[in-house]
Parts: structure tokens; C-alpha cells; sequence
């Protein structure tokens, strides 16, 4: 390495790759002395109060929740765009990315890094101001391109989605189901990575079959899931999680499929990547 210009890029790269490796080591750090804190007693109160999923499970299975839901915060950045946000606030985010992934104790969203909180929905703009000829209200969206490593949340409609009593809807999960799904590369309603291939037939049969009891008007799912497999995937989850009992009710084998794709149950699935 004679020339002196090469040699002066090669010391500028060791430095920055240096410097990277010790943010690195810090930010490890202080994510493992956050975890070793005990979870803050007022945040058990929150999920008491607000998150119906937590507040029915067993005590083993609460501690795993309160795990998770620390190790979330504590390695995501959020953030409240033209809003104020509080542990309430990241308590519902935590919570959204953790009951469809309940099943798989080790999942914490790699490809995720931020997620901000706008103070209502939004257009494809990201403008959240209120117009002659506004047309779209967007409630929440898993980002692409530029933003590939971001989630975006209404505030008013997160908040509305976890009241503690059971709903329909949930925008928080529907938006970390879409990551789910986009696992294996695609957003297109077939989680591959928590599913095994001949699963995939029957699944898209059910699909269709579900869509027509929707368009026949022989159904309570939100018409929103004829949009296409990915927006179906991600709203009757929606359903599924925040009123089991009465998913189940009403649309037994969807249940059924359901639980095989987030529980295992009757299936055997492979892991999903952490």
C-alpha cells in the first residue's frame, strides 16, 4: 500500500469501522443493563388495565410478556412525530408487535428500528393536516424503500385499540403482522416463514372462501380484507387476537387456521428467523 491516498482511505475506513464496532459494544451494553432492571411495577399496572391479551394469561407467561415487552422498548427507537409520547404509548407499540409473535419467545423484529407516532392518520404524503379533497386516512403503515426499517402509527387510533376491552380491530397488530408476512421477502398474505409449504394451498382456499362470505355480505370481517391476501392476513388477525372468543365463534376453521399460523397448533411450523 504504497500510495499515499489509499493509505490515508484504508486508516479513514479502520477508524469508522472502529468507531461502529465500539457504538456497537455500547449500545449492547446498555441494552443488557436496561433488561437487568425489574420491570417498572406502574407499567405492569398499564398492561393490567389496557392489554386484555396480557391480562388473561397465567403469571409464568405475564413475566414472559413483561420480558419481551422490555426488551422491545429497549431496543427500538420511538418516536412521536408532532405528538408527545409516553410509557403508555410504548407499552401499546411493545404490545402490538408481541401478541402475533407470542409463540415464538425469541422473536424481536430485526429488521425493525423505529417507529414514530403521528398525531392522527395520515395520507400517502405522511401529511396528517385536514383538506378540501382529503381522501385518505391512513392509520398506520409498515414503511418501504427509504423508510424500510420504520412502522408508522396513528396515536389516536392505537390508543382506541387497547381500551382493555375486546375489538375487531387492532391498527398495531395489523401493521406487525404485515412485517410477519413480509419475512420471506414479499408482503402477500402467506407468512412462509411461519408456515410449511402444504400448508399454503389450503390456506389460499380459505381465503377465497372467507372473501366471498364477505362480499356476499355473510360476514362481520372488516370489508377492508378484500383488498388483496396481505390486507386480509393482516385484518382478520386483527380479529383474531383481540376477540378470540367470538372469532371462533363465527368463523371456526378460519380460527383454526389462525392458530396454526401464529400458535403451531395442529401443524407442525418451522421457526421463524430471529
Amino acid at each position: 500500500m504504497n500510495n499515499p491516498v489509499s493509505l490515508i482511505v484504508f486508516i479513514i475506513v479502520a477508524i469508522g469501522i472502529a468507531l461502529l464496532l465500539r457504538s456497537s459494544r455500547k449500545k449492547k451494553k446498555q441494552v443488557a443493563e436496561k433488561l437487568e432492571q425489574p420491570f417498572p411495577a406502574d407499567w405492569r399496572t398499564i398492561l393490567e388495565k389496557d392489554v386484555a391479551f396480557y391480562a388473561q394469561l397465567n403469571e409464568q407467561d405475564k413475566l414472559l410478556f413483561e420480558k419481551r415487552a422490555w426488551r422491545f422498548i429497549a431496543t427500538k427507537s420511538m418516536e412521536g412525530i408532532d405528538t408527545d409520547i409516553d410509557d403508555s404509548i410504548r407499552l401499546m407499540v411493545a404490545s402490538s408487535a408481541i401478541i402475533p409473535t407470542f409463540a415464538f419467545a425469541e422473536y424481536n423484529y430485526p429488521h425493525v428500528q423505529t417507529i414514530l407516532i403521528y398525531p392522527n392518520s395520515f395520507d400517502e404524503q405522511f401529511q396528517t393536516n385536514r383538506y378540501k379533497g382529503h381522501q385518505e386516512f391512513i392509520t398506520g403503515m409498515v414503511g418501504n424503500r427509504s423508510l424500510n426499517s420504520t412502522v408508522i402509527l396513528s396515536k389516536p387510533d392505537l390508543i382506541a385499540a387497547f381500551d382493555g376491552l375486546p375489538h375487531k380491530g387492532n391498527v398495531g397488530i395489523h401493521e406487525f403482522v404485515h412485517l410477519l408476512d413480509k419475512e420471506d421477502g414479499e408482503i402477500d398474505g402467506i407468512p412462509e416463514a411461519l408456515i410449511q409449504r402444504p400448508f399454503v394451498g389450503p390456506w389460499l382456499h380459505e381465503i377465497k372462501k372467507e372473501m366471498k362470505e364477505i362480499e356476499d355480505g355473510k360476514s362481520d370481517i372488516n370489508p377492508y380484507a378484500l383488498t388483496n391476501n396481505a390486507e386480509f392476513l393482516a385484518v382478520v388477525s386483527e380479529y383474531f387476537f383481540d376477540n378470540p372468543e367470538k372469532f371462533r365463534t363465527r368463523h371456526p376453521e378460519l380460527y383454526r387456521f389462525l392458530s396454526t399460523i401464529f400458535k403451531g397448533e395442529k401443524s407442525v411450523s418451522p421457526p421463524i428467523g430471529k
